[in-house]
């Protein structure tokens, strides 16, 4: 069965293109075949660090957006991954329905996941609220905790959105928290994760050492909660 996994959370800044990458890497890796989608079109992060797995769509056009189901059924054995650009809702969620993609999956054979990405604000949360109460359990949830953007998430702990979640089934991922200078480094020199934890050329990823050690550590706990998620 294809799964196809939008990875979204709406929000500017929270880190969709992040983790996009993170989950690109994992699968490139583990190795397990994919194709992505790259929605945004000024800062697309997937066609950016990962050229050769990616393409770009845009998200207004129904006919681009049709290029994604017909990836997954055409190649099931692939993952899907389309990176969401902000404020990219509307669109997706209408596309969705006029285009009966909810049913299809049930005749064709593929999963939908959405990967809510959220920082530890206000915002991400009334976001995930507007997510729920449009699709209900027509999506698998998986709710990306991300710590690079904040680490206390005690809103969206307190609030009714996660656990109306959790009632939907979804999952959590948590991405910890990497040294800012280490990312910083990796998206000035446009190095793929792969890049940054293996080259001993400080000239092409601009990390030393102590920078490589910190950003495999980092992966290795992000490849255990993918792990346990089973992507």
């Amino acid at each position: 069965m294809a799964n196809i996994h939008f990875i979204g959370g709406e929000k500017g800044g929270v880190g969709k293109s992040l983790v996009a990458r993170v989950l690109a890497q994992y699968l490139i890796d583990k190795p397990l075949p994919f194709i992505g989608f790259d929605t945004d079109r000024s800062h697309g992060a997937l066609l950016r660090f990962y050229a050769g797995y990616a393409s770009p769509v845009l998200i207004d056009r129904y006919e681009a957006l049709d290029s994604i189901v017909e990836a997954a059924v055409e190649q099931p054995e692939r993952r899907v991954l389309v990176d969401l650009a902000a404020q990219t809702h509307e669109p997706l969620a209408k596309w969705l329905d006029e285009s009966g993609v909810f049913e299809l999956g049930g005749e064709a054979g593929f999963t939908l996941n959405y990967w809510h990405v959220m920082d530890a604000g206000r915002d991400s949360v009334d976001l995930l609220s507007k997510l729920l109460d449009r699709f209900g359990n027509r999506l698998n949830y998986v709710l990306v905790l991300n710590q690079l953007r904040g680490d206390d998430f005690s809103i969206l702990k307190q609030s009714g959105a996660e656990a109306k979640a959790l009632e939907l089934g979804a999952r959590t991922v948590t991405i910890k928290r990497l040294n800012e200078s280490a990312i910083q480094k990796i998206d000035a020199t446009s190095s793929s994760f792969w890049a940054a934890k293996n080259s001993a050329d400080k000239e092409t990823t601009g990390l030393g050492m102590m920078d490589r050690q910190r950003v495999k550590m980092w992966l290795r706990s992000a490849y255990a909660e993918l792990d346990a998620l089973g992507v």
